[in-house]
């Protein structure tokens, strides 16, 4: 009998293709699964007695190309048994760097070595900081437009335009997997869908995925999803709709028509998928509230229109528009902070902050990002459990966090995403609630993101696969981080193999860091 290195022993096999579990062994030798079946024998034993063994699950959005490279020991990711991460989305990312540093999410406490230039560069530094994790880039439309533009609120011409292509096309050449853009983000924002569809072109012909933030979450959600749909259909490139929610107590149940033209496009031939977290609040920066011409220009020119009195005023009154609308000041919490007047009031929402104050949350808002170089974090909450539950039951749509911290500890108050994502589908929407079946939630997790990005190896336990594979206990996972206290990892991950080797064993680190940047010849 063929002795592998290391079998996995006695467990249930969850394969990741939504087929019912079956009890074998696998073996792993070298990065790949060398057998699946009864009485296996290996140098290396990893007992999985009344476990369930799956596929690695794979993050089809994560912004974690902001943190990883200072933080590549990955541990909220291992403990919730992620092993692969897609980076570059809603439209940031760190390359390419031209003329200037690229736009970036207002996450604090880890700083890039900016050792590159391009998509090929970024991901030579990334495997130098051995990660844990593997990873797979896409370049963010905003850092192209930043590239090319600045953060100027007009066109391109043909020949910017030309250039823009030319930049997705090298970064395609240099390992992207994906183009992504962020339509409620400066500068991406002010690209029309004209702009997007050319550069979708390009993502398609060197077989990229196309991710989108759309351009409206609130009360304009269809029309948006029927933007996203029409640029791919113009351009005939996958599409990939980020994180799928309906903000605003007024909005919610908008997902369903959002589901039902996803549907309708799948049925004539578009190829189109969309993820979601299981939560009902958002993350993101608080420049985001604001009215595209008040961010025309980026960071830096905001804060010198707030410096105006009377540019102040009409942006605190646009804001005021949007927080009746849209937007409910007492559901936007302060997240993350650098120091400052307000470092203290994180863990706060904008209304209460304004109680007793001399103006009104608007004017908190505008305080806030002037007194912190516009660079705010928050936590938004805004949707209906009942949306996250359509969405999620919905078999086109994936399990993603929008996550980027990877460190067990730190400042602040960052989303519970990144600690919990994963375990809390399996902990609380398949075993507490059973909005799914475990197999299902596994297919989410694995060979769904897998077959949207094109990863023929992995998201299936099969012979030959890439060996991601994880163990863990279907009766006490659990995700256990909060939005008061989000600095706690999951439990009940036993252990996860990352291209063969251990990182988690009996629920903890082992120290190994050989994830693999995906795409990089």
């Amino acid at each position: 009998m063929t002795e592998h290195e290391i079998v996995i022993r006695g467990g249930e096999i969850i394969d990741g293709s939504g087929a019912p579990r079956r009890s074998a062994d696998i073996g792993i030798t070298g990065d790949r699964i060398t057998g699946i079946g009864k009485g296996l024998r290996g140098a290396e034993t990893v007992d999985a007695g009344g476990l369930v063994v799956a596929p690695g699950f794979i993050d089809l959005h994560s912004h974690a190309d902001f943190t990883l490279e200072g933080s590549p020991h990955a541990t909220t990711q291992l403990h919730q048994g992620v092993t692969t991460l897609l980076t570059g989305n809603c439209g940031f990312s760190p390359f390419p760097v031209v003329g200037g540093l690229p736009p970036r999410l207002p996450v604090h406490g880890h700083e890039l070595s900016w050792t590159w230039k391009d998509a090929a560069g970024f991901g030579k530094a990334l495997e130098r900081a051995r990660p844990a994790v593997n990873v797979g880039l896409q370049i963010g439309h905003g850092a192209v437009r930043h590239a090319v533009l600045g953060g100027e609120d007009r066109p391109p011409s043909t020949d910017e335009l030309d250039h823009m292509r030319q930049l997705v096309a090298d970064a395609a050449r240099g390992g992207a997997l994906g183009l992504s853009s962020g339509l409620i983000y400066a500068p991406g924002l002010f690209g029309g869908m004209d702009e997007i569809a050319e550069l979708a072109r390009v993502a398609a012909r060197h077989g990229m995925l196309y991710s989108t933030h759309m351009r409206d979450e609130t009360d304009r959600l269809v029309e948006a999803v029927t933007e996203a749909i029409q640029t791919a259909e113009r351009a005939g490139v996958r599409l990939e709709i980020s994180h799928l929610k309906c903000m605003g107590r007024a909005n919610h149940g908008s997902v369903n028509e959002a589901l039902r033209l996803i549907e309708a496009a799948r049925e004539r031939g578009v190829d189109v998928g969309a993820d979601v977290y299981p939560y009902t609040a958002s993350s993101t920066g608080l420049m985001s509230r604001l009215a595209p011409w008040a961010v025309d220009g980026g960071a830096d020119a905001l804060l010198a229109r707030l410096a105006d009195p009377a540019t102040r005023d009409r942006i605190a009154a646009d804001l005021r528009d949007r927080f009746a609308a849209e937007h409910d000041p007492a559901g936007i919490v302060l997240a993350e902070l650098s120091p400052g007047r307000y470092a203290d009031a994180v863990g706060r929402s904008l209304q209460d902050l304004a109680t007793g104050s001399a103006g009104d949350a608007a004017d908190v808002a505008l305080d806030v990002l002037a007194e912190h170089e516009a660079r705010v974090g928050i936590v938004n909450h805004a949707m209906a459990e009942a949306d996250v539950e359509a969405v999620l039951r919905h078999p086109a749509v994936a399990v993603a966090s929008d996550g980027w911290t990877m460190d067990a500890s730190g400042q602040g108050m960052p989303h519970p995403r990144s600690f919990g994502t994963f375990s809390r589908v399996l902990g609380r929407y398949v075993r507490e609630r059973g909005v799914l079946t475990l197999e299902e939630a596994i297919r989410k997790m694995t060979s769904l993101p897998a077959e949207r990005l094109r990863l023929a190896d992995r998201g299936l336990l099969r012979d030959g696969a890439a060996a991601d594979i994880v163990v863990f206990d279907p009766e006490t996972v659990l995700d256990r981080s909060t939005y008061l206290d989000p600095w706690r990892l999951s439990e009940g991950m036993h252990a996860v193999l990352l291209n063969g080797v251990p990182v988690l064993r009996d629920g903890a680190p082992t120290g190994a860091r050989g994830g693999r940047i995906l795409g990089r010849a």
